[in-house]
C-alpha cells in the first residue's frame, strides 16, 4: 500500500496568470508554524480556531511587507487533506505569488507534486479512489452533462453501489472459507444452489454498470463526429452554420478543404467535436491526396460519421459503400444537404438539411443526441461508468465471478471457489482504492494539475 510522507506542501491552487486574487494551498503537519513565520496579524495562526479567515499581511526576512492577505485555517481531521492545511488568498500578482512561495519553501514546506493534496485526501481516508479521479473530471468538465456525470461520481454514486457488491461477495467469500476451515466435519453454511443464485444477482448488477459505459464514456468525453462526403457538397458550409461563423473555407472550387479541421460545440449539454474532413475523390495533388488519406483515417476514428451529399448531384453509392468499408454502419448516418435547392422527398433513414439556410440542422442534431444517447435519460441518482479503468475492473469481476460459478456447476471444492470470488473481491476494490499500488496510484494523480 502506498505510503504517506511527513512533508508539508504548497503549491499555487488558482489558475496561473494575472488576476484579481490568487490563492495559496498548503498541507501538513507544519504549515500553522511554517506560515507563522512569515505571516503578520492579530495573532498567530497555529492558535486561530478551525475554520477561520484572518486578515495580516506577509512579511519578508527583512520584514518589509510583501501583500495583505486572508489566511484559512483548516485543522486536521476537518480539511480537505484531512491534515493541518492552510490557504492563503492574495493579490493575483505574479510577483507577489512567486515571492510568497519562496519564504514559505524557505520556511520549510516543499512544492507539491501534481495532484498531491487529492492524493493525501485518499490516502487520509477523506474520499475514495473513483471520487479522487472525478475531482480531475469536475476540473475538466466542459459541458453540463459532463459535469453532473462527474459530480455524481465525487459525490459517491458509483463508489456506494461498488462498495454494496464487494461487501455481498466478501459475505459469500467468508462463509465458503468458514466451510473449508471445517472441511472434516463436512458441514455447509451456504448451499451451491444459493451461492450460484447470489452470483447471478451480482454479475447482473455489474453487468447493468457496464451497460451505462458507452453513455458515461459520451458524457465525460463527448463524441467525435467526421463529416465525410464528396467535395463541394457542403461539409465545411454545415461547420460554419453550427459555429455560427466562417471558421472552414468555402468555395465553388473542388478540394479546397485540405487538411481536417476540428471544432468543439456543445449541444444539449453533450460535448462534440466535429471534424471537417477533405472531399474524398482521386486526385494527382500531393496535398490533397494526404489530405483525402486523413479523412479517411478520421472516418475510422470517429464514433458518428455524418455522410454528406448533394440533393441536385444524389448520392455517390459507391463513395458511401466505401465509407462503409472504413466503420461500423450503424455508425453513419445520410445527410442530404442542398434541399433549398431541390423539390425531392425526403427519405426516412436519410436527414435533409439545408446548411445555408439551416432548415433540417435542428433535427439532425435531435437525431445525432438519439443515436448517442441511445434515449437514455440521465437521472441524478445514477451510478454510471465513465472511466476506463472502472470498465476494466468491472470487466475483471464480471470474468471471476462467471469462474467461481463454473466452478459449482462443476461441484469443485471450496477453494477453486473461493479463488475466484477473492479475486473478484479484487477487481472491485481497484476501483475505489481498497486494493491498489503506487503505480495504479501515480498513473492516476500524475495527470493531475499541480495544486489539487
Amino acid at each position: 500500500m502506498y505510503s504517506i510522507n511527513d512533508d508539508t506542501i504548497t503549491a499555487l491552487a488558482t489558475a496561473s496568470g494575472a488576476g484579481a486574487i490568487s490563492v495559496i494551498r498548503m498541507s501538513g503537519k507544519e504549515s500553522f508554524s511554517i506560515v507563522d513565520q512569515i505571516f503578520k496579524g492579530a495573532k498567530k495562526i497555529s492558535e486561530c480556531k478551525t475554520h477561520t479567515i484572518n486578515y495580516g499581511r506577509i512579511l519578508d526576512s527583512e520584514s518589509n511587507t510583501i501583500d495583505d492577505v486572508l489566511v484559512s485555517v483548516f485543522k486536521n481531521p476537518y480539511s480537505y487533506t484531512g491534515e493541518d492545511s492552510v490557504e492563503v488568498s492574495t493579490h493575483g500578482s505574479q510577483i507577489v505569488i512567486k515571492k510568497i512561495i519562496s519564504l514559505l519553501t524557505s520556511a520549510g514546506a516543499r512544492l507539491a507534486e501534481p495532484g498531491e493534496f487529492t492524493k493525501r485526501a485518499f490516502l487520509n481516508g477523506k474520499i475514495d479512489l473513483a471520487q479522487a479521479e472525478a475531482v480531475a473530471d469536475v476540473i475538466n468538465a466542459r459541458t453540463e452533462a459532463s459535469l453532473k456525470g462527474a459530480r455524481n461520481q465525487l459525490d459517491g454514486l458509483l463508489s456506494q453501489k461498488i462498495e454494496t457488491l464487494r461487501t455481498e461477495l466478501v459475505n459469500s467469500s467468508s462463509l465458503i472459507e468458514l466451510e473449508l476451515d471445517f472441511a472434516e466435519e463436512d458441514l455447509e453454511f451456504l448451499p451451491s444452489e444459493k451461492m450460484i443464485s447470489r452470483i447471478d444477482e451480482i454479475v447482473k448488477e455489474i453487468s447493468t454498470l457496464l451497460d451505462t459505459y458507452n453513455f458515461g464514456r459520451i458524457i465525460r468525453d463527448g463524441v467525435n463526429v467526421a463529416l465525410a462526403g464528396h467535395t463541394n457538397v457542403g461539409k465545411s458550409s454545415l461547420l460554419n452554420y453550427i459555429l455560427k461563423e466562417s471558421r472552414a473555407i468555402v468555395s465553388p472550387i473542388p478540394g479546397t478543404t485540405r487538411d481536417v479541421i476540428r471544432e468543439d460545440v456543445s449541444i444539449d449539454g453533450i460535448l462534440y467535436r466535429f471534424y471537417d474532413t477533405a472531399g474524398i475523390r482521386f486526385t494527382e495533388d500531393i496535398v490533397e491526396r494526404e489530405g483525402v488519406k486523413r479523412s479517411r483515417r478520421s472516418i475510422e476514428d470517429a464514433d458518428i460519421i455524418l455522410f454528406i451529399y448533394d440533393v441536385v448531384n444524389g448520392i455517390d453509392k459507391k463513395l458511401l459503400e466505401e465509407v462503409y468499408s472504413l466503420t461500423e454502419k450503424d455508425r453513419v448516418m445520410i445527410v442530404a444537404n442542398k434541399s433549398d435547392l431541390s423539390d425531392v422527398k425526403e427519405k426516412e433513414d436519410e436527414i435533409f438539411i439545408s446548411a445555408k439556410t439551416g432548415e433540417g440542422v435542428d433535427k439532425l442534431f435531435e437525431e445525432l443526441n438519439k443515436k448517442n444517447l441511445h434515449t437514455k435519460t440521465y437521472s441524478e441518482s445514477s451510478a454510471v461508468v465513465s472511466n476506463i479503468r472502472h470498465y476494466a475492473a468491472l470487466q475483471k469481476a464480471k470474468e471471476h465471478l462467471l469462474k467461481a460459478k463454473e466452478s459449482l456447476n462443476m461441484n469443485m471444492t471450496g477453494e477453486f471457489v473461493s479463488v475466484d470470488l477473492r479475486s473478484s473481491i479484487d477487481s472491485l476494490g481497484e476501483i475505489i482504492g481498497t486494493v491498489t499500488t503506487d503505480d495504479i496510484l501515480n498513473n492516476i494523480f500524475d495527470n493531475f494539475c499541480i495544486g489539487k
